[in-house]
C-alpha cells in the first residue's frame, strides 16, 4: 500500500491529497482558524495539540498506518487556492481486512467552507476510491444526533441508519450518543 503516501485524488473543484509531516504548517492553521467551530464535535485537545511538533509526528505516524493499510486520510484543498491552505479531511479509521473490509469513516470542514457541496463532493470521491481501489464492503459514519449538517450529507450519499449507539464517544469532554449510518459496496453484494 505504499502508494497510498504520495496519492493524490480530484473532484470538480477540488484536490484531496494524502500529506505528509512537510505540510504541518496547513494542518496546524486548519486547527487554530478552526478551534471554536469543532469544539462542539470532536474530543477535546490538549494545548500540545496546537504545535508544529505535534502536527508533524503525528502526519508521520498516520503514513505510517496508511502504508500499513489501517487507515486514509486525505486534506481537501480548493483547487483555485494551489494547496496554500487545507479546508478539512475525510478519513477512513480503523480500517479492518480479511471478512469483514470495513472501516469508520470521519470527516471535518473548514466552518467557512460549509454549505457550499465541498464535504459532499469529496465524500464521494473518497467512497469510489475505498470500494474501487481499497476493496471494501463497509464504510461507518457515527453522528451526533444534533448535527443535522452532516447526517444530510451522508443520506444524500445513501448511507442508511442502523441505530442509536448509547454513549458513543467521548466528544467535548461528556460521553454522548452517535447515530450509526452505514453505506454497503453494492458492487460486492
Amino acid at each position: 500500500m505504499g502508494f497510498l503516501n504520495q496519492l493524490q485524488l480530484e473532484t470538480e473543484r477540488l484536490i484531496l491529497m494524502v500529506l505528509n509531516e512537510s505540510f504541518a504548517d496547513l494542518i496546524l492553521d486548519y486547527y487554530k482558524r478552526n478551534d471554536k467551530f469543532l469544539q462542539e464535535w470532536e474530543a477535546k485537545k490538549e494545548p500540545e495539540f496546537y504545535t508544529i511538533r505535534y502536527h508533524r509526528e503525528a502526519l508521520h505516524k498516520e503514513l505510517s498506518k496508511i502504508n500499513d493499510g489501517d487507515t486514509f486520510r486525505v486534506w481537501l484543498f480548493k483547487k483555485d487556492e494551489a494547496l496554500s491552505k487545507t479546508i478539512g479531511s475525510i478519513g477512513l479509521n480503523n480500517i479492518v481486512h480479511g471478512a469483514f473490509l470495513s472501516c469508520h469513516l470521519g470527516y471535518k470542514l473548514d466552518h467557512t467552507e460549509i454549505n457550499q457541496g465541498y464535504m459532499t463532493e469529496a465524500l464521494k470521491k473518497v467512497i469510489e476510491f475505498a470500494f474501487t481501489k481499497l476493496g471494501l464492503h463497509r464504510i461507518e459514519a457515527n453522528i451526533l444526533p444534533r448535527n443535522a449538517r452532516s447526517m444530510r450529507v451522508v443520506e444524500k450519499l445513501g448511507f442508511y441508519n442502523e441505530g442509536l449507539a448509547k454513549n458513543y464517544l467521548r466528544i467535548n469532554g461528556k460521553w454522548q450518543d452517535h447515530i450509526h449510518m452505514v453505506l454497503l459496496n453494492e458492487a460486492m453484494e
